[in-house]
């Protein structure tokens, strides 16, 4: 994509951009009337003939699909068309092992189990790396499977980790009050 002057726009430049026009859509959606209608639909117009441009490259360039899908911003724009070429859970596999590899050997794992619509399953269990394992309070690395994934995978809506006990494979023992909880919520009393 070039910008005025034919140059280049870096990563964060497109963010900006993108930034602002999330700014401007906002503004036009905030007076609806025909105008703001019709700027809306110039804009819906404007990403249809996009996407149909951008899929006929993806289909004239068939053999470089996955290059042209390895750039984040090229990647966001052939899902945003439904025409990325590699299947989400694809992605969401590829987003954990290179979260896996960054982990390396401290302990933490990072698996899917499977996609439900829009939400990623993903089973995470942590040792002691230091940036948080899936017991840890403050979820840094589940924060960091969520980040991954969406990275690779925007059409998801969530990612919902599912928590391992990081304990020694003994089982975990049910507090007699949770238990009690349960039997009173049933109708059962204490």
């Amino acid at each position: 994509m070039a910008s005025q002057g034919g140059t280049r726009l870096d990563d964060g430049a497109v963010e900006r951009r993108l930034a602002r026009l999330d700014e401007l859509l906002a503004h036009v959606e905030r007076y609806p009337g025909p105008t703001a209608d019709t700027a809306l639909e110039a804009v819906r117009t404007l990403t249809d003939v996009y996407g149909e441009a951008l899929a006929r490259m993806v289909d004239l360039a068939a053999d470089r699909a996955g290059r042209f899908s390895a750039d984040e911003l090229v990647g966001h724009l052939m899902v945003l068309h439904d025409i990325h070429p590699e299947p989400v859970a694809d992605r969401v596999r590829r987003a954990l092992d290179g979260l896996r590899a960054h982990l390396g050997t401290r302990g933490d794992g990072v698996e899917l189990l499977g996609i439900d619509g829009a939400v990623a399953r993903v089973r995470v269990s942590g040792g002691g790396c230091g940036c948080g394992s899936a017991g840890s309070p403050d979820g840094t690395l589940e924060q960091a499977v969520r980040e991954s994934v969406l990275a690779l995978a925007p059409e998801l809506r969530d990612v919902e980790p599912v928590r391992e006990p990081t304990g020694g494979g003994e089982p975990s023992l049910i507090p007699v009050e949770s238990l009690l909880s349960r039997t009173a919520a049933a109708g059962g009393g204490p």
